[in-house]
């Protein structure tokens, strides 16, 4: 018997059916998706009835495409909050171990320096106690004063180091004169007059000259790059504290959330499309990149004067020896000197012979000195050397270069953030998973006007990235002045005027033409210089030792010191 032909309603009953059967079976899936998303936001810290078990209309959503999702509106909010902090943290990340590394370096070598000062001052110290005793110890204001005055530099910048040392020469020149000619009285005013003729007698020698040279650059460039490095912490940790405009909140969301309410959780955002929305949102700290650059190139060229003729290590090691050289010039040239003032200042009145006696025969101190030993040095700065600091420092320095342009695409290639350049048709594009047609827009402000995926205002630039451009061309015309051995005075840079020096520093149109590179011609000119001036370091005598003995022993008998 042949089958049945099938009622005509059971026609088109069947297709029905399989149709039924395909949209129950394409839902199972999505209910899938909805409950990892589920648990993924309540692993987030968010309330899991707020998150759907399967797929809900989304016409609330507000960011995220409308069509059927995996979230509610208060999803949608918490998410917004989550990917702002999800993008500040990661700025935070790579911002703060560049900050951490400026720091550190800053301590390190702030460190040094004030530790390199201590020693100094102790060397000069216990030489002199080692060989004088009591009659130092009396009488050493005078050196105490120097050191004073270097690290009050060095600390607060108030001084004027070329003036200061003219002021150490001049007072040192009157105790000497006093001493080479006992049997003379001078009234201050005498006094005051044999200052005048310092420069026009030179009576130390060329030593003066010389080391107020190589104090001023020396000191002048190892303060400016100890600042330099303080200023670029702060910079680093002032931008990095971002916070996206209303617009690249929404860009954040929709690249790292919204695939989520599609069910897409482990498919990662399109590199390029990661690109285009940091560039976006750090659009302003894109700014800082020239001036910054210019900066690192600044703190480098002041890093090989450091290297070479500033190196303040080398000028305060043997300072001391230094100003005993000069006071040898002074004892060997007394006579000359004392005629030629006489000339100039009149004939001093004469003491009486008790007097005069008396102060010949106090002033008559015997004893050997001691020539400098470099063993007897005090151990090395903070346990280093300039030159270890210095080199440890421009690896730094140059792996610091560009890294306000480099910060878009060092967040981007963080593979929690975005898919690598391999998938590109398995990643997220900002409406589904393909590829990102858009090209990548350029850095910086004014080129944010093409990216298409955040909207930002070209023409309102961030008044606190203008201050820190601001404060970097500051700390570069320093460093240019540095780089040249010009003084320095510090202006308060920071935002609140607790910054360390003051003074209104020097124009950048002035200050500009006089960072000429010719480091050739200069180190030439330093060595030829302090070869000179350590040759006739090596020759301290007996002749001066007896004339310090005599200066500290005439210094003891003074009751004040001018």
């Amino acid at each position: 018997m042949p089958p049945r032909a099938p009622p005509a309603a059971a026609a088109w009953l069947l297709p029905l059916l399989l149709l039924l059967a395909a949209t129950a079976a394409s839902a199972e899936p999505r209910s899938r998706s909805c409950s990892e998303v589920k648990r993924l936001y309540v692993a987030k810290g968010f309330s899991q009835t707020e998150a759907p078990s399967h797929e809900i209309n989304g016409d609330h959503l507000k960011v995220c495409s409308q069509s059927y999702t995996c979230c509610s509106q208060e999803m949608e909010e918490k998410y917004s909050q989550q990917s702002k902090h999800d993008f500040r943290n990661a700025v935070f990340e790579l911002s703060n171990n560049l900050q951490a590394t400026f720091s550190a370096r800053y301590k390190k070598f702030d460190e040094f320096f004030r530790e390199l000062l201590e020693n100094a001052e102790k060397s000069l110290n216990d030489m002199f106690v080692r060989t004088y005793g009591l009659l130092y110890m009396q009488n050493s204001e005078m050196f105490k004063d120097l050191f004073v005055e270097l690290k009050r530099y060095y600390t607060d910048g108030n001084v004027n180091l070329e003036e200061m040392l003219n002021d150490f020469w001049a007072r040192l020149l009157e105790r000497m004169f006093r001493l080479v000619n006992p049997q003379y009285h001078f009234s201050d005013e005498y006094l005051e007059c044999v200052s005048k003729y310092t420069e026009q007698l030179k009576p130390f020698g060329d030593v003066p000259r010389k080391l107020k040279l190589q104090v001023t650059r020396a000191f002048v460039a190892a303060r400016t790059f100890a600042q330099g490095l303080a200023a670029a912490r702060d910079v680093i940790g002032r931008v990095s504290a971002v916070n996206p405009t209303p617009q690249g909140v929404h860009a954040l969301l929709k690249m790292m959330y919204c695939p989520y309410c599609r069910g897409l959780v482990a498919v990662k955002p399109c590199y390029n499309y990661c690109f285009n929305v940091m560039r976006g949102c750090l659009a302003n700290q894109g700014e800082l990149d020239t001036e910054w650059n210019n900066f690192i190139d600044s703190m480098l060229m002041v890093a090989e004067r450091l290297e070479g003729p500033f190196n303040i290590e080398s000028v305060m090691d043997p300072i001391d020896v230094k100003i005993s050289d000069a006071i040898m010039n002074m004892q060997e040239n007394s006579l000359q000197v004392s005629q030629k003032v006489f000339q100039g200042c009149g004939q001093p009145k004469m003491l009486v012979q008790s007097r005069a006696s008396r102060s010949i025969s106090e002033s008559s101190f015997s004893a050997r000195f001691r020539p400098y030993n470099p063993e007897e040095r005090p151990t090395t700065a903070a346990g280093t050397s300039l030159d270890r600091l210095v080199t440890d420092v421009k690896e730094k320095l140059k792996q610091a270069k560009k890294f306000w342009s480099s910060l878009p695409g060092n967040i981007c290639n963080d593979e929690k953030m975005a898919a690598d350049n391999v998938n590109e048709e398995e990643c997220w594009n900002g409406s589904n998973k393909s590829r990102y047609i858009f090209a990548v827009t350029a850095n910086g402000l004014a080129n944010q006007a093409n990216n298409p995926e955040v909207q930002v205002d070209t023409l309102k630039p961030d008044l606190m990235i203008r201050q820190q451009i601001m404060t970097l061309r500051i700390m570069t015309s320093k460093m240019k002045n540095a780089y040249n051995g010009n003084d320095v005075d510090f202006i308060d840079i920071s935002d609140d005027a607790s910054g360390e020096g003051s003074g209104s520093g020097c124009e950048l149109q002035q200050c500009s033409p006089e960072f000429v590179f010719n480091a050739t011609e200069v180190i030439r000119d330093t060595k030829k210089a302090d070869k000179e001036l350590d040759d006739s370091a090596t020759n301290v005598g007996l002749s001066e030792a007896a004339l310090l003995l005599s200066v500290f022993s005439f210094l003891a008998v003074q009751r004040q010191w001018r």
